[in-house]
């Protein structure tokens, strides 16, 4: 039976063992926004062994781009979660870089389903389809790297009670269940 835990972030090792796949867990505190274009220039610093403009260590990524704000008053407009397979073939160097956790939406390939196990990280699914709630979640939104890259550049936002479901835990359990 799926339990509901609400966390402070950074995630804490103990977050980490306790939490089990089909768990719902409300998130507050901060998580980099990270999709296709940023990982790729990650990769391509990391190719010339340089360090990236930003420090993914004990962090949680999202896999979003939020869209402008169209309100006066809000940090920023619909933030939805991107399809995390995309991002599968990064996977081994964003743990390398010491990622604890991501955030996204939809099942994730075998192989990195085993790094999660692994590297001893978690997957966080969101909701997909309801972008404009999931933006109330959001108390804070700052730009840190890749302006240029638009809604794609990695933003480094404060969550409050984000809600999320633990697709694949720490030991390699899945709630996809395919």
């Amino acid at each position: 039976m799926s339990k509901y835990y609400e966390i402070e972030l950074p995630l804490k090792d103990e977050d980490i063992k306790k939490l089990k796949a089909g768990d719902r867990v409300a998130l507050s505190g901060k998580v980099l926004t990270a999709r296709d274009a940023a990982h790729q220039r990650v990769a391509n610093i990391l190719k010339k062994k340089k360090k990236p403009p930003f420090d993914p260590s004990g962090r949680v990524i999202f896999y979003a781009g939020p869209t402008p704000s169209r309100h006066s008053g809000r940090l920023i407009g619909a933030i939805g979660p991107t399809t995390s397979s995309r991002m599968d073939s990064y996977m081994p160097m964003m743990f390398k870089l010491g990622v604890r956790a991501t955030i996204g939406k939809g099942p994730r390939s075998e192989e990195v389903k085993k790094l999660h196990k692994k590297y001893k990280a978690i997957y966080f699914v969101a909701t997909g389809g309801v972008a404009a709630l999931l933006s109330r979640h959001v108390s804070e939104a700052k730009k840190i790297a890749y302006e240029d890259l638009g809604p794609e550049a990695v933003l480094e936002l404060k969550l409050y009670k984000f809600p999320v479901i633990v697709a694949y835990d720490a030991q390699g359990r899945d709630a996809f269940f395919h």
